[in-house]
């Protein structure tokens, strides 16, 4: 390994060249630099610079913020620690304080804060880093791949690693395919305003009708709100923006009430495409982390903190398997990983982000949660990764729901079982999708090392 690129005879050669600079591709080029390898951190964007976010930080990912060293920064841009979570469901409310659950409280940031400090902190660390740089094509050896060419000129490193978001020019150039595929479940459309009077810790998240909500303050003295609707109004959405924004935020009026006197600033943004899916996450010479080969639905929040994890965990991967373990081993196993830890997630997020009204199931379920503080307690472990969602809605679980609401509306329990049926054999589905080895991994307990497809 070495401290700075190799340019002798003209030929730039880093350890690891990653594409992407952003929440997974920065920290992971961090990591990788305290370590004693050489990296080159490239992204196509000059910083600050925005991208579709939730701005939500799980307090497991700013738990790796703090490792990256970056909180104090991000603190004194004026984020505000979160400590305090109302959830409401139509006519149910519930306030969960987290006071002691977590090491770490959660945060709302935006990207054009949040990504600059992860570059700042790995050009600190020292990684090479290039923004306003584009990679046009891969530099391939002997099939493997060996660097990127870019509109500057070619870069070679021992692994190339796309972490460049869902429209992934490392994915594309290297064919990689898409598995577990989920169609979008809402368009979402967010906005923030200054002057609101109160910024302390709590964030927003809740259903009305068939509107679901995300709101809390950020930093810059801002608050963030976000919406999402079904694509069936998209064309009212687009067609009078602020009217049809307002008229939203207003179908809440707990949150209404909360942005009484401040005043939208900037344009309201929008996420319109996007799907859910795996990607083939390795192959000869490189991997994708992040967005570039796992995207959910947005609606819990997940992302930031999930590329955090990743990238931590591939940091450790790429140092056993340029170390002595050999690299191909080690990504497999790095692969998997990131498989299990993230497949439960993707189905429980895509289950909250569902078009239309909230389900009798889930009416049943924070009428449930209402009374019921350690399952609140446990649900706020599912949004951390502390625990899985089958922990959660075990079957016992449903079954005492499924009795609550019997006794206490007979006509919702008939629903709600025939939602429960559906569940369960929904999962069973899932659970078997799950044993199918996808595309371009090695089953498991076989030689990880060698089994690639062909690349296109």
């Amino acid at each position: 390994m070495s401290l700075r690129g190799d340019r002798r005879s003209g030929v730039e050669r880093f350890d690891v060249v990653v594409v992407g600079a952003r929440c997974a591709g920065s920290p992971l080029a961090t990591m990788l630099a305290r370590r004693g390898f050489s990296v080159c951190l490239i992204d196509r964007a000059h910083f600050p610079s925005e991208t579709p976010s939730t701005h939500v930080i799980q307090p497991c990912g700013v738990q790796i913020l703090d490792r990256l060293g970056v909180m104090n920064a991000i603190l004194a841009g004026g984020a505000v620690p979160l400590d305090r979570l109302t959830m409401v469901n139509d006519d149910v409310r519930i306030e969960m304080k987290t006071d002691g659950t977590f090491d770490w409280p959660a945060l709302c940031v935006r990207r054009v804060t949040l990504d600059a400090l992860l570059v700042d902190a790995a050009r600190e660390a020292g990684a090479d880093v290039r923004t306003g740089s584009r990679v046009t094509r891969l530099v391939m050896d002997g099939g493997r791949v060996a660097g990127v060419e870019t509109d500057a000129g070619p870069i070679h490193g021992q692994l190339v690693v796309g972490a460049d978001g869902r429209h992934s020019t490392v994915a594309s150039l290297v064919g990689a395919s898409e598995y577990h595929v989920s169609p979008a479940g809402r368009m979402a459309a967010w906005a923030y305003f200054e002057g609101v009077a109160n910024r302390e810790g709590c964030m927003w998240l809740g259903r009305v009708g068939e509107l679901t909500y995300l709101a809390g303050p950020t930093d810059g003295d801002l608050y963030m709100a976000a919406i999402t609707m079904g694509f069936a109004d998209e064309a009212a959405f687009h067609s009078d923006r602020d009217a049809y924004f307002t008229t939203a935020i207003r179908a809440w009026p707990e949150l209404a009430d909360a942005l009484s006197g401040g005043r939208r600033v900037g344009p309201i943004r929008v996420l319109t495409r996007w799907h859910g899916y795996f990607r083939q996450a390795v192959g000869p010479g490189w991997v994708l982390v992040g967005d570039a080969g796992h995207f959910k639905d947005p609606t819990p929040g997940q992302g930031i903190s999930d590329a955090f994890r990743q990238a931590e965990q591939l940091a450790q991967a790429i140092e056993d398997g340029l170390g002595s373990t050999g690299l191909d081993a080690s990504l497999h196993r790095w692969w998997r990983w990131r498989d299990k830890d993230a497949y439960e997630m993707y189905w429980f997020a895509s289950d909250m982000g569902a078009l239309g009204v909230s389900s009798p199931l889930n009416v049943c379920l924070f009428r449930y949660l209402a009374v019921n503080p350690e399952a609140t307690r446990m649900l706020l472990g599912v949004l951390n990764r502390d625990v899985r969602p089958s922990e959660f809605l075990t079957t016992p679980r449903l079954a005492r729901i499924a009795a609550r609401a019997l006794l206490a509306k007979p006509d919702q329990a008939v629903a709600a079982l025939k939602e429960i049926a559906r569940a369960v054999r929904r999962n069973a589905r899932r659970a078997q999708q799950r044993r199918v080895t996808p595309p371009g991994m090695a089953p498991s307990g076989r030689k990880e090392a060698g089994v690639w497809p062909s690349m296109r």
